[in-house]
């Protein structure tokens, strides 16, 4: 069941890697409180259309950009689209990242500056794109879509485990910063989804996940819904969340 918000209605969201998995789920999430969506990819415009038919279906308006969100200057573009159809764009979602396996020794420099270009320095450039306007109407709502690596710390992941944490020191900055002129920063952190890309990375997941699943007390894989319903309530009229982390995990791990 889908949280109804009707301060939701008429406000536009901005979600990122928004074609599929995690971001398509956040957005069609918005879509039925009646917000307009703007979607964003870097490569496949026609999932981000084929994802746009589904927000119009809902009742809702889609803007579609494809731009690569490690580029700032395409950031910034994307969000003046934004605004120029919408005239504001009240919560913006940084939902891409990237998750290679290497050895720590293995990880070249170039190799370091891309995780970290995707999945940290992207959500600043979209935050620094969308705070002018957020302070201007006083009223904002940042949401980064960070994962269970960041906080539990795997090996062979070093690039990937520190953008993800980073997400959340970022969140928290802006937080701190911005919450003068109502404007909410947070982050989620999802555990174990059930989506397409993991199911694509990695052969038999289900079944590697399994045995694991029994021992969480809801018994589950998460969900894009389930992802899409935290960034509803973090995003609500009233909200007086800010500066914190969900970890949206099923009960695997209790902080």
């Amino acid at each position: 069941m889908t949280i109804a918000d009707a301060s939701l209605r008429g406000r536009t969201v901005l979600v990122t890697g928004s074609g599929r998995n995690l971001g398509r789920g956040i957005a069609l999430g918005f879509a039925r409180q009646g917000a307009n969506i703007v979607l964003n990819g870097h490569r496949d415009m026609e999932a981000l259309r084929a994802v746009g038919a589904e927000v119009e279906a809902l009742g809702g308006k889609a803007l579609c950009v494809q731009a690569d969100v490690t580029q700032p200057e395409q950031v910034q573009d994307m969000v003046g689209q934004a605004l120029r159809r919408f005239g504001a764009v009240d919560i913006a979602v940084s939902n891409v990242g990237l998750r290679p396996r290497q050895a720590f020794l293995d990880i070249s420099v170039d190799d370091w500056r891309r995780v970290i270009e995707t999945s940290l320095s992207s959500a600043f450039y979209l935050a620094r794109a969308v705070l002018p306007a957020m302070r201007d109407n006083k009223w904002g709502r940042v949401i980064h879509i960070s994962g269970r690596d960041g906080f539990f710390t795997y090996a062979n992941r070093a690039h990937n485990v520190t953008a993800k944490a980073g997400l959340h020191a970022l969140a928290k900055a802006i937080a701190v910063e911005f919450g003068e002129f109502n404007i909410t920063a947070n982050t989620i952190a999802p555990g174990k989804m059930n989506t397409v890309r993991d199911e694509a990375n990695y052969p038999n997941y289900r079944a590697l996940w399994a045995e694991a699943v029994k021992s969480m007390p809801l018994r589950r894989l998460g969900t894009a819904e389930d992802v899409a319903e935290c960034c509803l309530y973090l995003s609500g009229q009233h909200s007086y969340v800010t500066g914190q982390l969900i970890h949206l995990n099923g009960g695997e791990s209790m902080y």
